[in-house]
């Protein structure tokens, strides 16, 4: 609002230079494209980021399977933290060795963390498997995809308005230092007579 008020009121006035007007024009298009652009690059982002999230939802739910293992033996008993962004919110978990039936029928024995307070042979936990049984991590759920597709748009738009408003500074930069230069020849012009009686005259 400043750029179009600064406009309105510099258009016809005498002290106007065409620098100024330069100036409330960079401000001016550099408010529009922060209004104008910097949101539609973040749809755009976040919209692309938000199919592709869901399309490795789908994939990841496709290809993943929940089975219930159970535990042989405890292998550690001091508790680690492990999957600090999952589910658990970074519960400690201790390190066990436990067997499963994968989805193809075939019988599996491994090292597994479980979240179990006190896992002791024979406690039944739920994992998840690819199609051959080894043991993956759990696939990704639709909400949290949605969350990171939208940091994605807010941070993309964000970027957007910092660009156009670094060019628009880089933009006055410039002007400003062309107006100093001249201001510069025009003071070697007139620096030899200034000061001298009838200079000019």
């Amino acid at each position: 609002m400043r750029a179009i008020a600064g406009l309105w009121r510099w258009r016809r006035n005498p002290l106007c230079r065409a620098t100024d007007l330069a100036e409330a024009w960079a401000a001016l298009a550099g408010l529009l494209l922060i209004l104008s652009v910097a949101p539609l690059a973040g749809v755009l982002v976040g919209g692309v980021a938000q199919d592709a999230l869901q399309q490795s939802v789908r994939a990841q739910h496709e290809s993943r399977h929940r089975v219930t293992a159970s535990v042989v033996r405890l292998l550690d008993r001091s508790p680690v933290v492990a999957d600090p962004e999952g589910a658990a919110g970074g519960d400690p978990r201790s390190r066990v060795l436990a067997d499963w039936t994968a989805p193809d029928g075939t019988r599996h024995e491994g090292p597994l963390l479980v979240g179990l307070d006190d896992p002791g042979a024979g406690d039944r936990f739920a994992i998840w498997t690819d199609k051959q049984g080894r043991a993956v991590a759990r696939p990704l759920d639709p909400e949290t995809a949605t969350a990171h597709a939208v940091l994605a748009g807010f941070g993309t738009a964000a970027t957007t308005a910092l660009l156009v408003e670094a060019g628009r500074r880089i933009a006055l930069w410039r002007m400003v230092r062309r107006r100093y230069a001249r201001w510069e020849q025009e003071w070697e012009r007139a620096g030899p007579d200034w000061g001298r009686t009838g200079a000019g005259s």
